[in-house]
């Protein structure tokens, strides 16, 4: 138990260890680069020093570049120490990413092998047979279905016979309607209804020759 306690300790620490190191080489490089624009400002004011003295006072004026030329050597070596540290962490964060994702990737190798198990190409082939088959049964299924008739088949013959129907139906509604009669009526009708019939009144027979009249130009323009 104590030994586990420690050892995870440990490997706590391995694993703190470079963010406790960049977290202090920033916090160095932060006071570095305060003092990195404190030189800056020095530097400016010994300089305006010197130029506002260089005619009246040139004691004051070479005293001034003094302290100047002192700052600028401050400052290369505050630069150089800011460059070392940047280096630094970056090297330090370029290497605990790459721990990091080596972690990473050997957390993967390990759960990709959990998941595949005792999985093998074999049971990969069986799988897809089965569910091949089973598509085709399908496709089988669907076809039976949509070729099989569900009603009795229509009698060509008898469909045309009520067509036929339907339309001397038709033919008789329009001759009720409007008076007029088919010809192929009027060729069906009997021979002595053409003829003379004795005994007749001269009335009626010229009511009988204009109907005839009637019916031939009838005739004429429905032949037509």
């Amino acid at each position: 138990m104590w030994g586990s306690w420690f050892g995870g300790q440990t490997a706590q620490k391995r694993k703190d260890a470079p963010k406790k190191a960049i977290l202090d080489l920033r916090q160095q490089l932060d006071m570095l680069q305060k003092r990195e624009k404190y030189l800056e400002t020095q530097m400016s004011q010994q300089d305006e020093i010197a130029r506002k003295n260089v005619t009246a006072n040139k004691t004051a004026a070479r005293n001034a570049l003094k302290r100047k030329k002192q700052h600028e050597h401050s400052l290369e070596q505050t630069n150089g120490q800011i460059s070392m540290l940047e280096q630094q962490i970056y090297s330090i964060e370029s290497a605990n990413i790459n721990q990091e994702t080596l972690v990473a990737m050997k957390n993967a190798g390990k759960a990709m092998k959990e998941i595949h198990g005792k999985m093998t190409m074999e049971d990969v082939d069986v799988t897809m047979e089965q569910l091949r088959e089973q598509h085709e049964l399908t496709q089988e299924i669907g076809n039976a279905i949509t070729s099989m008739p569900i009603t009795e088949p229509i009698d060509e013959d008898e469909l045309e016979a009520d067509l036929a129907a339907m339309e001397q139906e038709k033919l008789d509604n329009e001759m009720l309607g409007t008076g007029t009669v088919p010809q192929t009526t009027l060729r069906n009708l009997p021979a002595a209804a053409n003829g003379e019939i004795k005994g007749k009144s001269k009335a009626v027979e010229e009511e009988e020759e204009d109907e005839e009249a009637e019916l031939r130009k009838l005739q004429a323009e429905m032949a037509m």
